[in-house]
């Protein structure tokens, strides 16, 4: 009998799950709440760019175009060369859009049986004739009704879904399946609010307040038009904010400057050749990797680690000297205080939109530092001081609660509760795609890297291989302490920048434990010099022809 395999979400990771699943010869369907594929690239503020230099960026057998010649290609460019890889391999017909994972639940052994095994799904197996299925309840975000009110009944066929729930006007399938991959991605659908005590939050404030996730919905006609002759806040100091505040300083100029609020500087590229030097050189290689301590690394390995650490402070000050150089950083006292190690290994690196200090300068963009702040009816106000920053509308580029996206899909409390883990740690996925306590089940591209395409490619093969029976995994035990060691290794080298579920600069240790695991070569060069000190990228993993 086929195994069903179900796919949430048709983002990059989804289309490549996708993609790698058909090729083990099963044939999975994918649900995607939207009307089309691409996940956060399908709409980005007008001047987003690729954050990564495209060569990082790309399918290992589908190679970008030779007419985008930028190495950050645009928002545009980035969703036209995923539609052409969706549109190559053929992976639409297995798409079913407009159709919204409600829940997941999973119908199989009780828990105190789960509890009982040592190993994943109590064989280290997906599929095995004990195990049990998971239902998916889907919504149609076009007709459902808000309102509706359900019962269940039985349906017919997978592809049909095997349970029909009877709403007032409307019908919703729930499929069951055998194994599910969660491609739901951390940067959508559940914007992060801070929270304020009572009469200091939004609700006292005569202006607007919004969420980045709501001004990127606009047309950029509409974004432009809704900032123009507003006194703009923009909260936050990542990617969507630098971006935001240039389109308002664009719109508005120095006659209503835009003020963005921020806690902590950032190390912000302005490109990726500090001095000249491609930065891949000092993390993206084999010998930048013998300078940190790594997860399960021997005593020899650790012993190097150590006596390298000046090279590796070096590394980090060299990096450093040319940002704070290129964006004059000291003038306008947005130097951070941690290392640009600590920045790359909390997956925290992004790249500065352009001529962006020059409108800092010329007062279009006001930069402004508060531990904390509250609204007034006119505005603002931060922490330390007694006169409000006056302000028409505010912006939140305060970033999103994929934890709680994540969690909220289970229906099950222990496996809401397993998913997200502790709130000081990681989330517990070994290789950061299984979790040890919940079988038959898969995360894909949570889990962060300096080059999310690139990552969640290499975990899609891998993914395929355990599906395929290739290899088994280790018992729960062994899958834990995997897991632990590598939240270690993110808490010592982010510091506070530590953020949960992010591989850090150690792609290429990363993916030497996938290789090994799918019965892989793990060193991809040509000879002991290149293998040591040439970049690792998508390329080096392309399928042998």
């Amino acid at each position: 009998m086929e195994r069903q395999v179900a796919i949430i979400g048709a983002g990059i990771s989804g289309l490549l799950a996708c993609k790698y699943a058909l090729s083990k010869g099963f044939h999975p369907v994918v649900f995607e709440a939207k009307s089309g594929i691409g996940g956060v690239w399908t709409k980005t503020v007008q001047t987003t760019k690729l954050q990564t230099p495209k060569a990082a960026y790309q399918f290992s057998d589908f190679p970008w175009p030779s007419s985008v010649t930028e190495d950050f290609p645009n928002q545009h460019q980035v969703f036209e060369y995923v539609e052409s890889y969706a549109r190559h391999f053929d992976l639409l017909r297995h798409i079913k859009f407009n159709t919204k994972v409600a829940s997941i639940e999973y119908e199989g052994p009780s828990e105190e049986e789960m509890r009982s095994w040592s190993t994943w799904g109590g064989a280290g197996e997906p599929f095995s004739s004990k195990l049990g299925t998971w239902k998916i309840a889907v919504e149609d975000t076009i007709s459902l009704s808000n309102e509706a009110t359900f019962s269940v009944t039985p349906g017919i066929g997978f592809h049909e879904a095997n349970w029909i729930l009877e709403l007032r006007s409307v019908t919703i399938p729930v499929y069951l399946v055998d194994f599910v991959i969660l491609c739901i991605g951390r940067f959508s659908d559940v914007p992060n609010i801070p929270e304020f005590p009572p009469n200091e939050g939004p609700e006292v404030f005569h202006g607007k307040v919004m969420h980045s996730m709501e001004y990127t919905a606009m047309d950029y006609q509409s974004a432009a038009e809704f900032v123009k002759a507003k006194q703009v806040t923009v909260v936050g100091l990542q990617k969507s904010a630098l971006d935001i505040a240039m389109e308002c300083s664009v719109a508005n100029g120095i006659e209503h400057p835009c003020t963005v609020l921020y806690k902590t500087e950032h190390w912000s590229v302005p490109d990726y050749l500090p001095w000249g030097v491609p930065l891949a050189y000092f993390y993206f290689n084999r010998f930048s990797e013998l300078l940190v301590h790594k997860p399960g690394e021997g005593f020899l390995l650790s012993l190097l680690a150590t006596m390298l650490s000046p090279l590796r402070w070096a590394f980090s000050k060299f990096v450093e000297s040319y940002i704070k150089k290129k964006l004059r950083l000291a003038k306008f006292g947005m130097v951070p205080k941690h290392s640009f190690l600590q920045e790359i290994s909390a997956c925290l690196t992004s790249t500065v939109p352009e001529k962006f200090y020059d409108e800092v300068e010329q007062g279009s963009i006001v930069l402004k530092k508060a531990s904390s702040f509250s609204f007034c009816k006119d505005g603002v106000l931060i922490n330390g001081e007694t006169k409000p920053l006056k302000t028409d509308l505010v912006i939140l580029a305060t970033g999103f609660r994929g934890d709680k996206k994540l969690r909220d899909i289970f229906v099950s409390s222990t496996f809401r509760d397993n998913i997200t883990g502790s709130l000081n740690a990681s989330v517990p996925l070994y290789r950061e795609c299984i979790h040890p306590r919940i079988p038959q089940l898969a995360v894909i591209g949570f889990s962060e890297s300096v080059s999310n395409l690139y990552t969640s490619e290499m975990r899609c093969r891998w993914l395929a291989e355990l599906l395929g029976g290739t290899f088994r995994l280790p018992s729960i035990q062994d899958m834990e302490k995997d897991v632990a060691q590598w939240d270690k290794y993110m808490k010592t080298y982010s510091g506070q920048n530590y953020r949960r579920s992010c591989i850090g600069a150690l792609h290429i240790w990363y993916n030497d434990q996938l290789c090994k695991d799918m019965g892989w070569n793990p060193k991809r060069k040509k000879g002991f010099i290149a293998e040591l000190f040439e970049p690792y990228g998508p390329m080096d993993y392309a399928p042998s022809s």
